[in-house]
């Protein structure tokens, strides 16, 4: 542990997404187990630019400290408060966050960070041009499309729902996580406005197949698949409540499904990640049908790291802990 106060990290947390309060959460968990650890490590929040408080836990408050704005974000990159960082650990989540724009500043800088590099964490955060490249790498993912503002029709959006996809169908923001903007559509009905609440949060947004079965996610670290871990909301649908909600899903880790559908559903996991050209840590989202077919749906490159996240449990699943798993990273990253 007294070697880790000679490495500096700037934890950075917050930023400008629809998943501001989600990070303010991960950042939170991070911060006490990196202080727990010995390591020389400062709180930052680049949407507040140079002006960041003096106490750190100001940070991880719901009510913002300061105005935020994407512009402070490029600020604080180019500040003196990174001079003498030999790390920054990725706590950001959303735009700005996890597509490659923080991570392109700080390769400016000279600056090594945890997560996936510029590419890779701009190709996770476009899920359309991601699932283009799971097909690539002979990964099953569910049939969809892309509407955008500019060609979106609501009639030919209905016609295709009804050809291609079928109901229920999913319709969600391409560029976003945290199921923030995702409505699951049982007739035509709510196509519309769907996918206007999808268009608030991103630039398009993805009408997808729905794949009856199991939630399903798998964590990649170091090349090597975590263990698998099945979900079981309350309710229908693995939603924000049920992401965030302490009691709202049940978790099931190592999940109870037969040793060759777990190491199959592991393959794919390793699969997809190098099919988005991901390095390091992430998660895999999966939809398990009961005939034991795995729909890959999308990749995250910077996983939560909340008490309710799953990376953290899938670890713990397999004896490691929280701390464990940030040395892990930050070894990696290093």
């Amino acid at each position: 542990m007294s070697e880790n106060k000679n490495v500096k990290i700037a934890l950075l947390l917050g930023g400008t997404s629809p998943e501001r309060e989600v990070s303010k959460h991960s950042g939170k968990s991070i911060y006490k187990a990196l202080k727990d650890l010995g390591y020389n490590v400062k709180a930052i929040d680049p949407a507040l630019g140079i002006n960041q408080p003096e106490d750190p836990e100001l940070l991880f408050e719901e009510k913002d400290y300061a105005e935020i704005s994407n512009r402070n974000c490029i600020e604080a990159v180019n500040s003196a408060m990174f001079d003498d960082v030999d790390l920054a650990f990725l706590a950001l989540h959303g735009k700005w966050g996890e597509d490659g724009t923080i991570q392109s500043l700080l390769e400016l800088r000279g600056i090594k960070y945890t997560g996936s590099g510029v590419l890779s964490s701009s190709l996770a955060m476009d899920k359309s041009m991601t699932k283009i490249m799971f097909q690539h790498y002979g990964v099953l993912t569910p049939k969809w499309f892309v509407v955008s503002p500019f060609d979106y029709d609501e009639a030919v959006a209905k016609d295709k729902v009804e050809k291609l996809l079928g109901y229920p169908c999913i319709i969600k923001p391409n560029e976003g996580g945290s199921t923030i903007g995702l409505t699951v559509c049982n007739n035509e009905s709510e196509i519309d406005d769907a996918v206007k609440l999808a268009l608030k949060y991103s630039e398009s947004a993805v009408v997808e197949e729905f794949i009856p079965g199991h939630e399903v996610a798998v964590g990649v670290l170091d090349k090597m698949a975590l263990p698998v871990l099945e979900i079981r909301p309350k309710h229908g649908h693995y939603d924000y409540e049920c992401k965030y909600t302490h009691g709202m899903s049940e978790y099931i880790v190592p999940a109870e499904f037969s040793e060759e559908i777990s190491e199959k559903l592991q393959e794919q996991a390793i699969l997809a990640f190098k099919a988005a050209g991901c390095k390091g840590y992430g998660r895999l989202d999966f939809r398990l049908t009961d005939d034991g077919r795995m729909y890959c749906l999308e990749v995250n490159t910077l996983p939560g790291m909340t008490d309710t996240s799953l990376v953290p449990k899938m670890a713990k699943a397999m004896g490691m802990s929280f701390k464990e798993l940030l040395e892990k990273i930050i070894t990696l990253s290093l």
